[in-house]
């Protein structure tokens, strides 16, 4: 449940496990997300990862008394028609993440896709 809760704020701020070897890019720091999502609509391959820093991911950190970095990896699942346009793979990924205070911390990893365009509105058609 808490993951899903983490899984919608984190779109609505896009809107104003294991580490995947498919990005060949390095993980640059980003203090939003929606910068993550527009390289990775820039990209010829699709793809952006960065560790989340700043405010946010502070504030991430303590509600989740984790200790590791915020690591996203964003790609291109489908190029729609509309200049700008793609459903996009959101993935957040973490070390040591306590759930609840009972539990041991681990790797909490948290996938969602978004229809997503460069100027921050959803596609006109999913075409």
């Amino acid at each position: 449940m808490k993951c899903h809760v983490l899984a919608a704020c984190l779109v609505g701020i896009a809107h104003a496990a294991t580490h995947s070897q498919a990005f060949a890019q390095p993980e640059v720091p980003a203090q939003e997300i929606r910068s993550l999502m527009v390289a990775a609509i820039d990209a010829t391959d699709g793809q952006a990862r960065g560790v989340l820093a700043g405010p946010l991911a502070n504030a991430l950190r303590a509600r989740f008394n984790a200790s590791g970095p915020i690591h996203i990896e964003v790609s291109t699942l489908k190029r729609y028609s509309q200049p700008g346009c793609s459903r996009l793979n959101v993935r957040f990924r973490q070390e040591g993440v306590r759930l609840s205070a009972s539990t041991a911390p681990r790797a909490q990893t948290v996938d969602f896709g978004i229809n997503y365009c460069r100027d921050g509105s959803a596609p006109a058609s999913t075409r």
